[in-house]
Order: C-alpha cells, then sequence, then structure tokens
C-alpha cells in the first residue's frame, strides 16, 4: 500500500467543469488507487480561468499547507490550456499568455514543486471550434483553438523531456477521438461532461507517470 498526498494544480479542467458529477479527474483517479488498496488524499487545487500567470501567484502556499506534514506528496501540474486562448476584452486583445512566457513560467513551478515530492505534468486537452468563441464574464471572451494549443502542447512536450518531468499528451489521443467530442458537445465544448473525464481518467490512470507514484 502507497500512503501519499497528492495536490492536483490547474486551471477548470483540473476542477472539473462541466462534469454533472462534481468529480472530475482527480477524484475519480484519487478513487481508483483507493480501489487498489492505496491511502490516497486528493486536493483539487483547479481554479476556473486560471493562467500559468495566476497559478504562480497561488500554487506553492495552497500546496505548503497540504503537503508538508511527514506523509509522502507529489504534484500534479494541469495546466496550459488557458494560456494559449486569445482573450478580447477591456485591457487585453491577445494571448492569454505567450508562449515563450508560459514554458518559464511552467518551468519554475515545476522545478520549485520538487520539494514536494515527485511532479507530474498533464497537457491540454482540443476543444470544439464550432463552439468558441466562450463569453462567460461580462465584458471578457476567450477564443480556444487547436491549431494554438497544438504549438502549446508540442512545445510543453519539449520543455517537460528538458526538466525530465513526466509529461501526458492528452491533446493527441482525444483529438482523435470521437467519444472526446461527443464529451465536449454535451457540454460548452472546452470542458467535457462526465463521459470525458472518465476518457481522461482512464489515459491518466494508465500513463507510466502516474503509475509510477503506486507501482514504482
Amino acid at each position: 500500500m502507497v500512503q501519499i498526498r497528492i495536490g492536483f494544480i490547474g486551471d477548470s479542467i483540473t476542477h472539473g467543469t462541466g462534469d454533472e458529477t462534481l468529480l472530475g479527474w482527480p477524484y475519480r483517479v484519487g478513487q481508483a488507487e483507493v480501489a487498489r488498496g492505496h491511502d490516497i488524499t486528493v486536493y483539487n487545487l483547479g481554479i476556473r480561468a486560471d493562467t500559468s500567470e495566476l497559478v504562480a501567484e497561488r500554487w506553492e502556499a495552497e500546496c505548503e499547507a497540504r503537503l508538508r506534514s511527514g506523509v509522502p506528496g507529489a504534484t500534479i501540474f494541469a495546466i496550459g490550456i488557458n494560456d494559449s486562448a486569445h482573450e478580447k476584452s477591456a485591457t487585453k486583445d491577445g494571448q492569454r499568455v505567450e508562449l515563450d512566457r508560459s514554458l518559464d513560467i511552467i518551468g519554475d513551478m515545476l522545478t520549485s514543486a520538487r520539494t514536494f515530492g515527485p511532479v507530474l505534468w498533464v497537457g491540454p486537452t482540443p476543444v470544439i471550434e464550432d463552439m468558441m468563441p466562450l463569453a462567460r464574464l461580462p465584458g471578457v471572451v476567450y477564443d480556444f483553438r487547436n491549431d494554438v494549443i497544438s504549438d502549446y502542447n508540442q512545445a510543453y512536450i519539449t520543455k517537460a523531456a528538458e526538466l525530465a518531468t513526466p509529461y501526458l499528451d492528452l491533446f493527441t489521443p482525444l483529438g482523435a477521438d470521437p467519444a472526446w467530442e461527443a464529451a465536449l458537445r454535451k457540454s460548452d465544448g472546452l470542458h467535457p461532461n462526465s463521459d470525458g473525464y472518465v476518457l481522461m481518467t482512464e489515459h491518466i490512470g494508465a500513463w507510466a507517470g502516474w503509475r509510477a507514484l503506486f507501482d514504482g
């Protein structure tokens, strides 16, 4: 049995937005490990619409409060898709976080997070472009495009390799999966419904980076 506390750090897709069961994928992967006999504590630290810049302002204090108690810990970063979005608002008309800056910020966080134990990085997911843009906040429009997300994903793969950090490319397999598209269309085109989070759970739960936390 592995005893571990894990901080899942990210955005709305980490949070589980769109999931009518309110479980998202962090609680589902946690449930699967409990069923295998492990003692896992899940801390969902996802905040809707957060970019890497916004996560950088808060993640360390949140992990300090949860992962420094003598129990083995780990951090899972699942950020980047909001960095790729084009924002149209009263104060901005452009990428929310340019790619080079996104890489620098996330790289710094991944390096610093090693103090809490193993560090993993889950990449961004595809969207339904004909359901974009999204206007959830007054006066703010976010437009997500798969070609831009793909560019960020490929750069993240390279960055993760440089940092020797396990990275899960979800964009490639989910982009070719009609079940993922169906799950997005049942929601808002960015966030899946529960079916999509189940798909994410299957990929993450089978990922060598994740399995190393429990089977190593």
